[in-house]
């Protein structure tokens, strides 16, 4: 792609960010959510391969149907109540249909069908754009609006971890193993929204480093099935070793990095008397630590065959750089020290 119009892509899509950001009016967030989504697809598509196209018009669709939903939904604030402000949802009706668009932009459960599907048609650094950057600006306008209606949050963030859980168990495709990680932690971020938004932003922030960081590992290797990670050893042997502890820390293992945001949001919904709620998202992060777990099988305790014309493309050396990955692998792993410093910060 020819390096001006990437840029001017790129900008588009910082700009669409910030003014959602910077809004407090519904119509110019609506129309920073529409630049973001115009920016990000001649990206998507910019294979010109078949799935490539089939991802993009998959992710236009759903985008234009959670834009005209919320626009919908603005509309029927601003007629029942006089206002267009963003912090001043008062009536449920239009604000439980935002928070339902908000979260068909983002992909959670029961509106994630789309994620795993577009995410499988896409390159990998489009990928991670879509899996980090593209969920800043639905998730500024839900911490904004602070949804009253705590009992569709709730489910709406149940449901996502399970199934972010389950539709990983059955998977190849790492970008799909992706996509349904995902789906698991923007549940996990939902269910602790109302009760302390600062912890949202954390777990987000967090999720945003080790995401960043596997799709690095993931580029570098060129893999797109488990079944590539297994060459990977001969290619990056330290990497190889490292990449089990970004994966558990996705799935939240301590001592990793990945521990503090579960454990705090645990935490928190037990002070909340949500025991119940918490022992189930407790147990669907098993779900997703099985997927992890097989991923670092793969990568670390299975040797791949080694015949002469698999040996070849292994030792092409990658053109990625390598500090970005550096700097992201060791914040995957190595922040959870700092949990007493964040959670001080999050103290209101």
């Amino acid at each position: 792609m020819n390096p001006y119009i990437l840029a001017i892509l790129l900008f588009g899509l910082g700009l669409g960010t910030t003014i959602t950001f910077a809004s407090s009016h519904w119509l110019l967030a609506w129309m920073g959510l529409e630049m973001n989504t115009l920016a990000i697809i001649p990206l998507m598509a910019q294979h010109h391969h078949p799935r490539a196209v089939e991802a993009t018009t998959k992710y236009f669709l759903t985008q234009a149907t959670a834009a005209a939903m919320l626009l919908f939904a603005s509309v029927t604030n601003a007629w029942l109540s006089g206002q267009w402000d963003i912090q001043q949802m008062t009536h449920p009706l239009p604000t439980t249909i935002i928070t339902l668009a908000l979260a068909l932009k983002i992909g959670l459960a029961p509106v994630h069908a789309w994620l795993p599907e577009v995410l499988q048609g896409l390159d990998l650094t489009v990928g991670l754009i879509l899996s980090t950057w593209q969920k800043l600006a639905p998730f500024a306008l839900i911490l904004q609006i602070n949804p009253t209606n705590s009992t569709i949050l709730i489910i709406l963030g149940l449901t996502s971890t399970l199934i972010g859980g389950w539709g990983g168990l059955n998977q190849t495709q790492l970008r799909k193993i992706l996509a349904y990680s995902s789906i698991a932690h923007l549940g996990w971020m939902i269910l602790v929204l109302q009760f302390s938004p600062s912890l949202t932003l954390l777990t987000l922030l967090t999720y945003f480093v080790m995401t960043f960081s596997t799709f690095l590992v993931f580029k570098l290797n060129k893999a797109t099935t488990i079944n590539t990670l297994a060459t990977s050893w001969t290619k990056a042997p330290l990497l190889t070793s490292l990449t089990p502890l970004i994966l558990l820390s996705l799935g939240g293992l301590p001592p990793l990095t990945g521990f503090m945001p579960k454990w705090l949001i645990l935490q928190e919904l037990a002070k909340q008397d949500l025991a119940l709620t918490a022992t189930v998202a407790a147990l669907s992060a098993l779900l997703s630590l099985y997927f992890y777990l097989r991923l670092s099988y793969a990568m670390t305790l299975t040797m791949s065959p080694n015949n002469l014309s698999g040996t070849t493309p292994w030792r092409l050396s990658s053109t990625q750089l390598t500090l970005p990955l550096a700097i992201s692998t060791t914040m995957a792993i190595c922040l959870l020290p700092l949990t007493p410093a964040a959670t001080a910060l999050l103290a209101p």
